[in-house]
């Protein structure tokens, strides 16, 4: 025990000095911590029926599927994950092969050890210690740092790249996203590319369902490309979390980790890889599920989680987003979106989203109706949209972030 607080207190002394803090802990407010981070530890990490050690460092847990933390929402105490819909939406097709020289990306944990977890069981990535002492507070690990604000405002410092549907009742999105790894300036800083279902006001109703990839290093300690999901009832101000980091989503698979690194990533003018991501609402029972490639169930949101949400979404969101820390002020950060590079460079270099599609009233996927593409700072991450009868709608977005050339022509 004493080793362990030691070495716990050492995490809080090299979090504290990196984090620049002028004021050091003193003895009692260390304990404090400490204790709360050993309670949040407790509280997310359950017991494993088995334990997969990925190549990246990664330690994937298999708990029972009954004791998940989803289980801890007092709606879902002593409950079991419900069973698969029947029906995916119609028009659904699970064999849908990739356009193009686009190939389907996996999971590194599962694709280099060959194992999955056993059936009844899920997979967890382990929280660590230094996973928590990276966020901003302990109260905040696992929700996003600072208020996260849409397409209508970068205040906050957050840059979106963006395709969008709003004005009908939506009951789900799909698409399917080339996966990148691109380069985050500061570990504060996160560049994703995802999906959006969306209801409720700008305001403090905001209800959200998002999945896609993110690069987070302050979330997960490195620069790789991970597979995420969120959800928020209250515009991300104390409900919601990433992943499986508080309860709510509940996973149903036993061979996809949410927060663990996709692989193989794309490459410019290389190989392009991609993943496909539905989110629909059961007509049955009401609940939002997440497909993840061909055919993978990951799990459902309990309508009961929303307000907004309990019945429809009144927008659909597609796109890029990445966190400016600079925006107050300074030189924009260089912080990559997508690949890193504009969207006019077109396949095999630029970023994008294929056969966009949205769930409508009587369960059917269908084509985009009135979509629109719009970048809150083009000069450093843009969109072009299109639509072909391979791709259906879709559109190429990112861009470097700091833009040496415009920033020069603006000081002259």
């Amino acid at each position: 025990m004493a080793s362990s607080v030691l070495a716990v207190l050492l995490l809080l002394a090299a979090a504290a000095a990196a984090a620049n803090e002028t004021r050091l802990l003193r003895p009692g407010e260390e304990v404090r911590k400490y204790r709360r981070v050993k309670a949040l530890l407790r509280r997310v990490n359950k017991a494993a029926v088995k334990t997969i050690e990925s190549p990246d460092g990664d330690v994937i847990d298999c708990v029972a599927a009954h004791l998940q933390p989803a289980f801890d929402h007092p709606r879902l105490r002593g409950q079991r994950p419900l069973p698969p819909p029947p029906l995916r939406p119609r028009g659904h097709n699970n064999n849908e092969t990739a356009a193009g020289d686009s190939a389907g990306a996996a999971q590194l944990w599962a694709a280099s050890t060959g194992e999955s977890c056993p059936d009844g069981s899920v997979p967890v990535r382990r929280t660590t210690e230094a996973d928590v002492l990276r966020a901003s507070s302990v109260r905040r690990f696992g929700r996003v740092p600072t208020a996260r604000v849409r397409r209508d405002s970068v205040s906050g410092g957050h840059e979106h790249a963006v395709g969008y549907v709003a004005g009908e009742e939506y009951y789900g999105a799909k698409a399917s996203i080339n996966v990148w790894a691109p380069k985050v300036s500061t570990p504060s800083e996160f560049s994703l590319s995802q999906i959006w279902v969306i209801a409720g006001s700008f305001g403090n109703d905001l209800n959200t369902i998002e999945a896609g990839w993110q690069v987070s290093p302050q979330l997960y300690g490195d620069n790789s490309p991970r597979f995420f999901t969120y959800w928020t009832t209250d515009a991300y101000q104390t409900t919601g979390c990433y992943n499986l980091l508080c309860s709510g989503f509940v996973q149903t698979n036993s061979r996809i980790a949410m927060g663990a690194a996709i692989s193989p990533t794309s490459g410019y003018k290389g190989g392009q890889f991609d993943i496909s991501l539905l989110v629909w609402k059961d007509p049955n029972h009401g609940n939002w599920w997440l497909e993840f490639g061909s055919g993978e169930l990951v799990g459902y949101w309990p309508s009961f989680l929303f307000s907004h949400l309990a019945s429809h979404a009144s927008m659909v969101q597609f796109g890029g987003e990445v966190v400016n820390t600079r925006a107050d002020g300074g030189t924009h950060t260089a912080t990559q979106m997508g690949s890193g590079h504009f969207a006019g460079e077109g396949f095999g270099k630029a970023s994008y989203f294929r056969n966009l599609e949205v769930v409508d009233w009587d369960n059917s996927l269908v084509p985009l109706s009135g979509f629109h593409v719009t970048a809150d700072h083009p000069d450093c991450y843009d969109i072009q949209g299109g639509v072909n009868t391979v791709w259906g709608n879709y559109f190429y977005y990112g861009g470097p972030g700091k833009n040496v050339s415009v920033e020069v022509l603006s000081a002259n």
